[in-house]
């Protein structure tokens, strides 16, 4: 898979007289790269186009222009993108009351390391959460964590033949699962393994 760098980066200058278009046409990407499951959380797959918009946007933000801070960037988010054997995702707990959003995240200590992604044919396979830093205590876990889907030689083979993806959590306080994915959903995902 392709890796993002500097040199793929727009400047500042360029970025700002793009962002518009640009914008508009990573948010139409990511429409086909999230899985909902259940009531309050969501998986946003990333790749590269979507790590590239995320860096031009924190280098906006920030006024970052040197290439030892672009480099520090891109060392953050290119770990983000798929490299050809896995899925991974922006998992996002979404409880929009901050007072429940407290109380539930105080119960669903753990929850990232219950999400699994299944071929049909296949075993589960679990998400490996947070490789870059711990988003939990022992109070409460996070409401964003980092997901990877490591995906052995035969479960790439059968995704790329058209077997069926579901998507659940298996948390004692959060139980549900996505049984198939829309085509366009599950066609972005493939397009992702080499």
């Amino acid at each position: 898979m392709r890796s993002l760098q500097a040199s793929d980066l727009m400047t500042l200058e360029e970025y700002h007289k793009a962002r518009i278009e640009f914008r508009a046409k990573v948010l139409a990407h990511k429409k086909d790269r999230q899985v909902s499951i259940g009531p309050n959380m969501t998986l946003y797959f990333e790749d590269w186009l979507t790590i590239k918009y995320q860096v031009q946007e924190m280098l906006r933000i920030e006024r970052i222009f040197e290439s030892e801070a672009i480099e520090e960037e891109l060392n953050a988010y290119v770990p983000l993108i798929p490299d050809g054997s896995n899925f991974k995702a922006t998992f996002m707990i979404e409880f929009p009351d901050p007072a429940v959003r407290h109380r539930e995240l105080a119960q669903l200590i753990g929850v990232e390391d219950k999400v699994y992604i299944q071929a049909s044919g296949y075993d589960r396979v679990y998400a490996i959460a947070d490789e870059d830093l711990e988003r939990a205590n022992e109070e409460k876990t996070s409401a964003v964590h980092f997901l990877r889907f490591e995906l052995d030689p035969e479960m790439v083979k059968g995704l790329k033949n058209s077997v069926d993806i579901s998507f659940g959590i298996t948390h004692p306080n959060y139980q549900y699962s996505v049984r198939k994915l829309p085509e366009t959903v599950r066609a972005a995902l493939v397009a992702d393994l080499v």
